[in-house]
């Protein structure tokens, strides 16, 4: 009958080593897909825009419409708020937002969390005064 000593010693490298062996990377959900804003009063749909990201106002409430109108958007429906996005690495796209009640364009970042949960970024200068939001994937 073995030893548990000698079975510890045979056993234990070989479940080291089963630490150290790559793990396969899970895809992430497509980020292409309807977002609803932090407020629930804006839902834009993103996908392929020439060679990058775009994501267009799908949805947005009475409040969200008539601030933007105030800014100059006479028709945010159909808007693109999210502008020339690139692929920066997993997870990670670069680009421009536009703030409809603004009626500004910034440098922004996209950081995918989750299947369901954007953190966009958006800077005023360069990483400079920068607002961030979580948006969610509206499902159904």
């Amino acid at each position: 009958m073995p030893r548990l000593g000698h079975w510890l010693i045979v056993a234990n490298p070989l479940f080291l080593s089963a630490l150290f062996l790559p793990r396969p990377v899970l895809a992430a959900e497509p980020i292409e897909g309807n977002w609803v804003n932090p407020h629930g009063s804006v839902v834009v749909t993103t996908g392929a825009c020439r060679d990058a990201l775009c994501g267009w106002v799908r949805w947005a409430d009475g409040h969200a419409t008539a601030d933007a109108a105030d800014a100059g958007v006479a028709h945010l429906v159909g808007t693109a708020l999210l502008q020339d996005y690139h692929h920066r690495g997993p997870g990670r796209w670069s680009g421009y937002v536009f703030v409809p009640d603004q009626g500004r364009s910034f440098s922004s970042t996209i950081e995918q969390l989750d299947a369901d949960r954007l953190k966009i970024s958006g800077c005023l200068f360069r990483g400079w005064l920068c607002k961030s939001q979580i948006w969610t994937r509206q499902r159904g």
